[in-house]
């Protein structure tokens, strides 16, 4: 079934440091972050969409167990990547262990927000969590934060059968609607859909 606008609605409430907590204690990495194929194949096409070689200053919201993070390192003279669950904080400084340039932070988004500006931003598989409000929040503060020629990256997974509801599709749409943003790259299939946005500079 083909996504349309407005077919879905987002969570009422964001989801709960609790969720995620329950999630890590359960198993040290419930996505499968480094061993799926759908997450070494979104990880590859990400990097790939990137339309610049080499970025100042990224900024990588909800990094989980710092797989991504690992991948973007060598791209970024400084990468400072975020999570609020503890158990992904831990496992994602050892993934980056040894790269100096890189820190991991715990930090509740969007209330949270580090000052910036950043030139490159790369939100994976998190907007949907958040309640209408709180996406609205967190795209104020991604957008805001963002240098202007600056890169917004966003890729998340897609339902097209309805099956998990508010998905990639659906907060892709509004950051689409981000007046500030012009959109780059779309890439979009039958799992994920990633989009690159710059900051114009008029904004």
């Amino acid at each position: 079934m083909p996504r349309t606008a407005g077919d879905a609605e987002p969570p009422q409430e964001s989801f709960t440091e609790e969720y995620f907590d329950r999630r890590y204690a359960r198993a040290p990495d419930p996505w499968g972050l480094a061993s799926r194929w759908y997450e070494r194949r979104k990880y590859a096409v990400t990097l790939a969409s990137l339309p610049r070689e080499r970025y100042r200053d990224c900024f990588e919201p909800g990094c989980s167990i710092g797989e991504l993070t690992r991948l973007l390192a060598p791209r970024c003279d400084r990468l400072l990547a975020v999570d609020f669950a503890d158990d992904a904080v831990r496992q994602a400084r050892t993934a980056v262990r040894g790269l100096g340039h890189v820190e991991v932070r715990r930090a509740e988004l969007p209330a949270q927000m580090p000052g910036g500006p950043f030139d490159l931003i790369v939100v994976s598989e998190i907007l949907y969590y958040l309640s209408r409000d709180d996406l609205g929040h967190m795209l104020d503060g991604l957008v805001g934060r963002l240098a202007p020629g600056g890169d917004l990256v966003a890729v998340h997974c897609r339902a097209p059968d309805l099956r998990h509801g508010y998905d990639g599709y659906n907060v892709h749409l509004a950051i689409e609607a981000r007046e500030e943003l012009e959109r780059l790259v779309h890439h979009a299939d039958e799992e994920f859909v990633l989009d690159v946005f710059r900051r114009t500079e008029r904004a």
